[in-house]
């Protein structure tokens, strides 16, 4: 087998890191009442007591399943999946869908809940929310440590929820990101091959 490429995954600590730890949260005032911002400002804020928790400061391992636990509930996974393996996903059988689902959701939920806990703070201005049909987008700048970064979410509305299936940071999508490696792989590489890389990463960081 060629040898491993190593997946990249700055854009989903960056995104997961300015997503949920706020100690300080700044809402523009011509979004303060639309419920999808609201909706993130909640997650944000139960996130925010669970590492104010100093109990939990103790304890790990029970916060970072606290942490997943909350990040999951805001997060949908599905389409995050779908849209990774983009024109590859409809070619897999049922089986090797639901394997990669997994194993990318565990990549997902292991970069957040590490990044989660080693960022240090900062402020999000919440600037613009646009919904066009079952789609939604919440236009943020984030400032952290004197420097802006712009920080969109797109959602989809399912089952009654609005919840996240890409970040588009600086203008990159986190979603596009993780497709063009998986493209990568996949067109030198078998599907198998794509598998076991991302099981060999899950075993390097656990």
């Amino acid at each position: 087998m060629k040898t491993d490429r190593k997946f990249n995954y700055w854009t989903a600590w960056i995104v997961a890191a300015l997503l949920l730890i706020l100690p300080m949260v700044i809402a523009a005032e011509e979004t303060s009442g639309n419920t999808i911002t609201s909706d993130l400002k909640s997650t944000i804020d139960q996130v925010k007591e669970v590492l104010n928790d100093e109990k939990l400061k103790n304890e790990p391992d029970t916060r970072r399943t606290k942490l997943r636990h909350i990040i999951n509930k805001r997060f949908n996974y599905d389409q995050m999946a779908v849209r990774a393996l983009a024109e590859n996903w409809p070619k897999r059988t049922d089986e090797e869908k639901k394997e990669f689902t997994r194993l990318f959701t565990d990549l997902l939920e292991r970069t957040y809940a590490k990044k989660i806990e080693s960022f240090d703070g900062g402020e999000i201005h919440y600037l613009e929310e646009v919904i066009k049909g079952k789609y939604a987008m919440v236009k943020t700048k984030v400032e952290n440590q004197g420097k802006f970064v712009s920080l969109d979410y797109k959602l989809v509305h399912e089952n009654g929820e609005w919840k996240v299936y890409d970040f588009i940071v600086t203008g990159a999508s986190m979603i596009r990101n993780y497709r063009n490696q998986f493209s990568k792989v996949l067109k030198d590489e078998s599907f198998a091959d794509l598998i076991e890389k991302m099981e060999n990463s899950e075993a390097n960081e656990s």
